[in-house]
C-alpha cells in the first residue's frame, strides 16, 4: 500500500498502475480474445483473418470511447484544467498519429506485406512505441524541467514545421529506396535479410552459399523496424506538440499512448479510405502552427485558457475532415471512387 501511495513523476503510483493495467488489458483483449475469434472464424485460413473495414471502424470507435472515458476520469480526479489538457493532447496526438498511416501504408506496399500479416507487425510495433514514447517523454520532461528556454525551441520548431508542412506539395505515396535506408543498412550489418516471407515469422533459417543454415531477417521484421523508425521520426513533432499543451508527464504519456493504441485498428479502415482525407495534411499543419504560436503567447501574455486551446484544435481538425469529405463527395470533379 505504501508503494501505491508513493509519488512517481508527480502522480501517485496507483494512477500509473491503473493506466498501465488498462493498457495491458486492452492489448490482451485485442490480441487474445479478438485474435482467437478471428482465427476461429477463419478456420485456419490466414488470409481470412484480415481485419475488415467494418470491424476496423468498430474497434477504432471502441478505443476512442475508452480514451475519452479515461479523459473524463482524469477530469473528475485531477480537475478541469488537467481534463482539458488531456482531451487537447489526445486530439492532437490522434491527428498526428493518423499521418503515420500514410507512411505505414507505403512501407507495407514497398515490402509486399500481405494484408493478413500487417496486423501482426502493427501489434508488436505498438508495443515498441509504448516503450519508446515513454523514454522520449521522460527525456522531454527532464529537458523542460531543467531548461526553461527549451519551450522557446519547441515553439519555433512547431511553427517552422507547420509552415513547411502547409506549403509542401506532394504526399507520402512515394516508394522509399529501401536499399539506402538507414534501418536496412543497419540490419544487414547484423544478419542477412531474406527476400521472402516465412508465414508470421520475423526470423527464419536459410542455407548460405556454403549450405550452412543461418538466421535471416524476414521482410516482416524489416517492416516492423521501419514502422518503429517512422514513429521515432513522427515523435519529433508530437513530443514538442504535447509539451506545448501540458508539461504534466502523466497527461503527456497517457494521451500519447491512448492516441496510438487505436492506430492499429484504424489503419485497416484508413488504408482503404485514405484518398478521402486530402485536407488532413493542411489541417495538421495549422494545428502545429497554432500550438507553436501558443507557446510564444504563453511566454509573453500568460497561459492561454485550456478551453480555448481545446476548442481551436478540435475546430481545425473537424474542419479538415469536413473539407476532405466535401472535396471527395460523389459527383465532385477529381473525386476518387472505390
Amino acid at each position: 500500500m505504501d508503494f501505491f501511495a508513493s509519488e512517481w513523476l508527480g502522480k501517485p503510483a496507483w494512477m500509473w498502475t491503473l493506466f498501465l493495467g488498462l493498457v495491458t488489458a486492452l492489448l490482451a483483449f485485442d490480441l487474445g480474445v479478438l485474435g482467437r475469434r478471428r482465427a476461429r472464424k477463419a478456420g485456419g485460413d490466414e488470409e481470412a483473418q484480415t481485419i475488415s473495414v467494418g470491424s476496423s471502424l468498430k474497434l477504432s470507435a471502441f478505443y476512442i470511447v475508452v480514451a475519452l472515458l479515461f479523459g473524463v476520469w482524469v477530469w473528475n480526479t485531477l480537475g478541469a484544467e488537467s481534463g482539458m489538457a488531456y482531451m487537447t493532447g489526445f486530439a492532437v496526438e490522434k491527428a498526428l498519429a493518423l499521418d503515420n498511416v500514410f507512411v505505414i501504408s507505403v512501407i507495407f506496399g514497398a515490402l509486399a506485406i500481405p494484408r493478413h500479416l500487417q496486423h501482426r507487425v502493427l501489434f508488436w510495433g505498438i508495443l515498441g512505441v509504448i516503450v519508446l514514447r515513454g523514454i522520449m517523454i521522460g527525456l522531454g520532461a527532464a529537458l523542460v524541467t531543467q531548461f526553461d528556454w527549451i519551450m522557446w525551441v519547441f515553439g519555433a520548431f512547431l511553427l517552422l514545421t507547420g509552415i513547411k508542412l502547409l506549403f509542401t506539395k506532394g504526399g507520402h505515396g512515394e516508394a522509399p529506396d529501401l536499399d539506402k535506408h538507414v534501418v536496412v543498412r543497419g540490419l544487414r550489418r547484423i544478419m542477412p535479410i531474406s527476400g521472402k516471407l516465412d508465414g508470421q515469422k520475423f526470423l527464419t533459417k536459410l542455407p548460405d552459399a556454403a549450405g550452412k543454415l543461418r538466421t535471416h531477417a524476414t521482410p516482416l521484421l524489416l517492416a516492423l523496424l521501419l514502422v518503429e523508425f517512422a514513429d521515432l521520426v513522427f515523435a519529433v513533432d508530437s513530443i514538442p506538440a504535447i509539451f506545448a499543451i501540458t508539461q504534466d508527464p502523466f497527461i503527456v504519456y497517457t494521451s500519447n499512448i491512448f492516441a496510438i493504441l487505436g492506430l492499429r485498428a484504424l489503419y485497416f479502415a484508413l488504408d482503404a479510405l485514405i484518398h478521402r482525407f486530402s485536407a488532413l495534411k493542411p489541417a495538421l499543419a495549422l494545428v502545429l502552427v497554432f500550438i507553436g504560436g501558443k507557446i510564444f503567447y504563453n511566454q509573453f501574455f500568460g497561459k492561454l485558457d485550456p478551453a480555448i486551446s481545446l476548442s481551436v484544435t478540435l475546430a481545425i481538425l473537424l474542419g479538415g475532415v469536413l473539407v476532405s469529405l466535401w472535396k471527395t463527395r460523389p459527383g465532385q470533379t477529381g473525386a476518387v471512387h472505390e
